[in-house]
């Protein structure tokens, strides 16, 4: 080599020593940014949902626990803010969270084991990923003018409109977060070593009996962590909903995928538009705090699933 290219290729050292600690302390500062701003805004949620200047509540709901328990208890109300609660938002949640999985895991789950362990290569499996990973940034708001055409009007056919029902929101959170789990399932497949494929066909057994046995199993991890990703995303979805729902008040639960519902985070931003001092922020506070000890509790639970069904893959 001429020692020209031996002066281009040489090892730039000074440069390393340098730019490396930069890109750390920059990459560490970034974060702590992150973190910094997101407790002071949990702080300033928690505070507001304290405040009891604006809002005369009963003995019972002067703590905080108690005042976010009491709101569960009540319905929609934009006169009083005594009175304003969130029941029907807390079980409409629940419906929608409970359509959504039954919907968008399995389709999930089956079409990314479908692309990484059975769809052959070329331009037919290019074009299809190529689409899921473009759904996966389109804006919500999207998906929200695609489930009122699609589901809740049919294209102009009554006889197939689902209506304003929780049906037609679970469908439309469903396709939202559905190519979340796609993706998420493929990156966790594919994260399985080979070996373990090839020595389970080698003993006898058929592609299909070596991905039900071993790949899902060895993927599990990767794949529940993709659905709860996803299933966080539609617990706190606003704008396609605002499209699916018939109004942002009601009175009654749904008992039913066929019923009426308006989920809580809807009522949440019915609340918060409200005017400033009228004491409805205090409530809107109060439904944050709600829907994220909801959200932390389904990630506790699925965060428990999924390492138990690792620690008994492993033993």
């Amino acid at each position: 080599m001429s020692r020209a290219a031996e002066g281009l290729y040489r090892p730039h050292r000074w440069g390393r020593s340098v730019a490396g600690p930069l890109f750390a302390t920059a990459c560490f500062l970034a974060t702590l940014t992150g973190v910094v701003v997101l407790v002071v805004l949990l702080g300033s949620v928690v505070v507001t949902a304290m405040r009891r200047d604006t809002v005369t509540l009963p003995e019972g709901e002067r703590g905080l626990w108690p005042y976010l328990t009491s709101l569960l208890t009540k319905t929609h109300d934009v006169l009083s803010p005594e009175l304003a609660g969130y029941h029907v938002g807390f079980w409409s949640t629940l419906w929608l969270l409970a359509m959504v999985a039954l919907f968008a895991v399995p389709v999930g789950v089956g079409g990314g084991t479908y692309l990484e362990e059975y769809a052959p290569e070329g331009r037919y499996r290019n074009i299809i990923q190529t689409n899921i990973a473009n759904l996966a940034g389109v804006p919500s708001i999207v998906y929200g003018i695609l489930g009122l055409v699609a589901f809740v009007q049919a294209f102009g056919m009554n006889g197939l409109a689902l209506g304003y029902t929780v049906w037609a929101g679970a469908l439309t959170l469903g396709l939202l977060v559905l190519p979340v789990i796609v993706i998420a399932t493929q990156e966790a497949l594919r994260a399985v070593p080979r070996s373990l494929r090839h020595a389970s066909l080698a003993l006898g057994a058929n592609r299909w009996q070596t991905i039900r046995d071993h790949v899902l199993p060895s993927a599990l991890p990767g794949i529940m962590t993709g659905v709860i990703l996803a299933l966080s995303r539609a617990i706190g979805e606003t704008a396609p909903l605002l499209m699916v729902i018939a109004a942002t008040s009601l009175l009654d639960a749904p008992r039913g995928p066929g019923d009426d519902y308006v989920p809580l985070s809807v009522e949440i931003y019915d609340y918060a538009k409200q005017p400033v001092g009228s004491g409805f922020e205090v409530v809107a506070a109060g439904g944050i705090l709600v829907l994220l000890v909801a959200l932390l509790s389904m990630n506790a639970i699925a965060i428990f699933i999924r390492d138990h069904a690792s620690r008994g893959r492993r033993t």
